[in-house]
């Protein structure tokens, strides 16, 4: 039997890193095959590119950087994800296809269309994705909170990055049968028992 495909997606701050961690180790506890990855990322190939495109060292135009994160998505498709859902295991995935659409298309003005395109060439689709969504100074609080060094989406403005908000919310309502919109302001125990609401099995 085919595992279960989950993404859960959000812009910073969101905590969508720890809650994909204890989505992945409470459905493990349920017995349930369970692969935790992430995007960019999660195959050889995609970590490469994920160094590219997070680093900044390089500006790309917002076409060349749309294309590179579904250059990323394809490898990590074809080397992680495809083969743990064809062997049963339920995949748990830190971003896929829709933050390429809030970040790139909404965030830096990309064509969508182009996008929609790309996600329609991958033959692939979560068979739910959580959205977690914050107030902006929830979100830039827990930012700076983190320490460490920021990435190139983190240094983006406070404009960027209500797109980017306005996007994810934007992607939900229209894919209303795939999508739940998570509050995760609160403890991370009360973000993770909504999540375990709408994804775990009962």
């Amino acid at each position: 039997m085919r595992g279960r495909f989950i993404t859960l997606e959000g812009g910073e701050g969101t905590g969508k890193t720890t809650q994909t961690r204890m989505l992945a180790d409470a459905l493990a506890e349920r017995g349930i095959p369970t692969l935790r990855t992430r995007e960019p990322g999660g195959s050889p190939g995609a970590e490469r590119l994920r160094q590219l495109l997070l680093g900044g060292e390089v500006r790309f135009s917002a076409r060349a950087e749309t294309l590179l994160h579904f250059a990323a998505r394809a490898d990590h498709v074809a080397h992680t994800i495809e083969p743990a859902l064809r062997a049963g295991l339920w995949v748990v995935c830190d971003r896929f296809y829709d933050s390429t659409l809030a970040y790139q298309g909404y965030g830096q003005g990309a064509d969508r269309e182009l996008i929609h395109a790309q996600i329609a060439l991958l033959g692939i689709k979560p068979d739910l994705t959580l959205v977690l969504t914050v107030p902006p100074e929830i979100a830039r609080q827990r930012l700076a909170a983190r320490g460490g060094a920021a990435d190139r989406y983190e240094r983006e403005g406070s404009a960027f990055h209500a797109r980017v908000a306005d996007g994810f919310l934007a992607i939900a309502r229209a894919d209303a049968d795939r999508c739940r919109l998570i509050a995760a302001e609160g403890s991370v125990a009360d973000v993770h028992a909504r999540i375990i609401a709408a994804a775990a099995p009962p």
